[in-house]
């Protein structure tokens, strides 16, 4: 087996903060779902982030270039042109990812750039405005919806995954189980953050 990578303690990235903001949080919920799939995969090695546990199931690094083609073809000019990108081979993402974990990682900060790039310019007022997806018009709160519910979606695989081959080397990356009263109690202190 190859090395496995350095994971991160008991630890929650990011504090919960309060925001009446829609951008804001949106932004804080992308770049929870990013680190937490980051946080698994350094939990596999390098040949488990390519193996399929059976012949119809997608591996890691299958999900990620999906991700990663679905933000690009998403994000990329977000507000003047449709989501669903003309030069998109959808069907070429479930096949051949990047050959190495760099590659694949490569693929992966580009795709999240491409979100944060066009979210992060974005006012409250955008939020109105109408994107299209295949033809489809949508609020842009809408089209940022769609995807806070595709990557979470993805990023649950992805954990799954990691969890099933990291096996008994697996870090949790929330609550521990039966630590669920130490949790409470340092949110209470305001040592951790439940999200």
């Amino acid at each position: 087996m190859g090395r496995r990578h350095a994971v991160l303690k008991y630890t929650f990235p990011m504090a919960l903060e309060f925001t009446t903001s829609y951008i804001e949080d949106a932004l804080a919920v992308f770049h929870y779902y990013k680190r937490l799939a980051e946080r698994a995969m350094e939990q596999v090695t390098d040949e488990q982030l390519f193996a399929v546990i059976d012949p119809e199931a997608n591996s890691i690094a299958v999900i990620v270039k999906h991700m990663a083609g679905n933000m690009r073809s998403r994000w990329t000019d977000f507000l003047t042109t449709d989501g669903e990108k003309p030069d998109r081979d959808r069907d070429s993402e479930f096949v051949e990812p990047p050959e190495t974990r760099e590659g694949l990682m490569a693929m992966w900060e580009e795709g999240w750039n491409r979100v944060f790039t066009a979210i992060e310019p974005l006012t409250e007022a955008d939020l109105g405005r109408t994107v299209t997806i295949r033809g489809e018009a949508h609020s842009v709160m809408q089209a940022i919806n769609r995807q806070l519910a595709h990557y979470p979606h993805h990023v649950g695989q992805i954990v799954l995954l990691a969890k099933h081959f990291a096996c008994d080397h697996w870090q949790s990356l929330s609550v521990p189980r039966n630590k669920s009263a130490e949790f409470n109690r340092r949110v209470a202190a305001r040592e951790l953050s439940q999200r």
